[in-house]
C-alpha cells in the first residue's frame, strides 16, 4: 500500500463570523516574527550584501510550493522578511522617499485586506466607494483642486496626468519637462505614443524659468507646428527635495496656452504644514497634481492620487462594461466606479489615508512635516560644521545631500555601498552639478541628533583616506 495522505488542511477566512477568532492568533505569531526578524538583521539593512540576502530568502523558503502544507511558513517567511528588509524605522536608514508607515495606518491597512472590497463596482464596496468619493474630493480642495482619483503613486499619476491633457487636446500633446523631472514623466510620454519630449535645462536643480520662455517660445512661434503643449513642473525632486519655480512657470504656461501638470508626489505633504506650505504657492494654477502620501503622509504603500482642477477632466477615464457599470444600473443610482481609475481590480487603499487623517487632522500632519524638515535642517548644520564634509546646499524639504570633502566621484560611491554591504547605514546617491553626492533622505520623525551624529560618523569612517 502507498504512504496515506495527510488530510486536507483546515482552512480559516479572514473576515467572517470567525475571522476575528482565526486572526488573532496569527496576528501574535506575525508580530512575533517581526520583532525576531528585527533583532536578527541587528541594524536598517540586512549585512552582506545581494548574495547573502539571497541566501538567507531562499534557505526559508525552502520549497515554495511543497506538494503538503508546512504550518510554520506563516512565521517562517515573516521573520525572513524583516531580517531581510531596509527598515525606514531604522534612523540610518535614510536613502529613499521611503517612510516609516504609522501605525494606525497599517492597522487599517489590515481591515482592508480582511475586508477585501474591490473598487471596480459598487457591489463589491458599498462603503469603500462612498469613503473614497469623500476623501478624495477633500484632499482636492486642500491641493486648489475639483476632484482627485486614487493612483499606486507618482508613477501612475503622471502617466495618467499625460493621458487626460492628450485627451482634453483632442488626441496630441508634446511634454516640455525639466531635466530635473521624474523619470516617469518621458516614459509616459512613450507609452503614450506622444512625440519626443522637450527637455527644459535644469543646471541649479530647478527648471529654469528663462530657459523654459525661451522653448515655449520655440514651440508655439510664428512657423513652429500647432501641437498643444503640456508644461511638466517638479514640486520637491527625486534627487534633492528642491521645488520648481511653480509662480513663473505657471505665468508662462499660461501666456503661451500650454496645460499644466505639477508632480507633487514628494512636495505635496507639505500642504499640511503651516509653517512649510508657502513653498507650493502655485500649486493651484495647475491643470492636475501628483500626490503621494507615501512619502510625506507616512501611509504603507500604495497611497498616491492625481488631483484635477476640473472634475470634467476625468470624464476620459469613462468606459463601459456591463458587468460591471452596466446603464440600466447607473441610472437606477448605482455609482459608476470604472471611471475612477485605469484599473479594474483596486484594493481600498483610501482606508488607511482616512483613518490617518481622522486620526491625526492636519495639524498632526503639519507636525510630522515640520519635524522632518527640522531634522534635515539640523543634519545640514552638522555637515557644514564638519571640516571633512562638504554640504551641497540648505535643505528645501528634507533631503541633504553632502559628501567627503575631496574625495573624487567613485569614493563617494564606494562609501555608500560599503555602508549597505555591512548592514550599517542606507544612504542614497544623487548626480548634480557633475558630481556624485551622498543622498540622506529623513522622513523618520522619531529621528534623534544622535542619529544624525551617528550617520555622519558612519560616513567620515567609511571614507577612504
Amino acid at each position: 500500500m502507498g504512504t496515506p495522505h495527510p488530510p486536507a488542511p483546515r482552512v480559516s477566512l479572514a473576515s467572517g463570523p470567525d475571522g476575528r477568532h482565526a486572526l488573532r492568533p496569527l496576528l501574535d505569531t506575525v508580530l512575533d516574527a517581526l520583532d525576531s526578524g528585527r533583532a536578527a538583521r541587528g541594524g536598517p539593512l540586512p549585512a552582506g550584501g545581494p548574495e547573502a540576502v539571497a541566501a538567507r530568502v531562499r534557505a526559508a523558503a525552502g520549497v515554495v510550493l511543497p506538494e503538503y502544507g508546512e504550518p510554520d511558513a506563516l512565521r517562517a517567511l515573516v521573520h525572513a522578511l524583516a531580517e531581510g528588509a531596509a527598515d525606514p524605522a531604522d534612523p540610518l536608514c535614510a536613502a529613499h522617499l521611503h517612510c516609516p508607515p504609522l501605525a494606525v495606518a497599517a492597522a487599517a491597512d489590515l481591515a482592508a485586506g480582511v475586508l477585501n472590497p474591490s473598487l471596480d463596482s459598487w457591489d463589491q464596496a458599498p462603503a469603500a466607494s462612498a469613503l473614497e468619493a469623500l476623501v478624495t474630493r477633500a484632499l482636492a480642495r486642500t491641493a486648489g483642486c475639483a476632484d482627485a482619483v486614487v493612483t499606486t503613486g507618482g508613477t501612475e499619476s503622471n502617466h495618467l496626468a499625460l493621458l487626460l491633457a492628450r485627451e482634453k487636446r483632442g488626441g496630441g500633446i508634446r511634454l516640455v519637462h525639466g531635466a530635473n523631472a521624474h523619470h516617469s514623466l518621458p516614459r509616459a510620454a512613450w507609452l503614450l505614443g506622444l512625440p519626443a519630449p522637450v527637455r527644459v535645462p535644469a543646471p541649479a536643480g530647478t527648471l529654469d524659468p528663462a530657459a523654459l520662455a525661451e522653448t515655449l517660445t520655440a514651440l508655439t512661434g510664428p512657423g513652429a507646428p500647432r501641437t498643444p503643449l503640456l508644461v511638466a513642473a517638479t514640486a520637491g525632486t527625486t534627487d534633492a527635495g528642491l521645488i520648481d519655480p511653480l509662480p513663473e512657470i505657471a505665468a508662462l504656461s499660461a501666456a503661451h496656452g500650454a496645460r499644466l501638470h505639477i508632480d507633487a508626489a514628494h512636495g505635496g505633504g507639505l500642504l499640511f504644514s503651516d509653517r512649510h506650505r508657502h513653498l507650493l504657492t502655485g500649486l493651484d494654477a495647475a491643470h492636475t497634481i501628483t500626490l503621494d502620501l507615501h512619502k510625506l503622509g507616512w501611509q504603507p504603500v500604495a497611497a498616491g492620487l492625481l488631483a484635477v482642477r476640473r472634475g470634467g477632466d476625468l470624464d476620459a477615464l469613462h468606459h463601459h462594461a456591463d458587468y460591471l457599470n452596466a446603464d440600466d444600473d447607473t441610472e437606477a443610482g448605482l455609482p459608476d466606479l470604472l471611471g475612477r481609475s485605469l484599473r479594474t481590480t483596486r484594493r481600498p487603499d483610501i482606508l488607511k489615508i482616512a483613518v490617518t487623517l481622522k486620526t491625526l487632522g492636519r495639524a498632526g500632519l503639519g507636525a510630522l512635516v515640520d519635524e522632518v524638515c527640522a531634522h534635515a535642517r539640523a543634519l545640514a548644520d552638522l555637515v557644514e560644521d564638519h571640516p571633512g564634509l562638504e554640504l551641497r546646499g540648505r535643505p528645501v524639504i528634507s533631503t541633504v545631500l553632502f559628501r567627503p570633502a575631496g574625495a573624487p566621484d567613485d569614493a563617494v560611491a564606494a562609501v555608500r555601498r560599503r555602508l549597505l554591504t555591512d548592514g550599517r547605514a542606507v544612504l542614497g546617491r544623487a548626480r548634480l552639478d557633475g558630481r556624485l553626492w551622498l543622498k540622506a533622505t529623513l522622513l523618520n520623525p522619531r529621528t534623534r541628533p544622535d542619529d544624525l551624529a551617528a550617520l555622519l560618523k558612519l560616513v567620515e569612517g567609511t571614507t577612504p583616506r
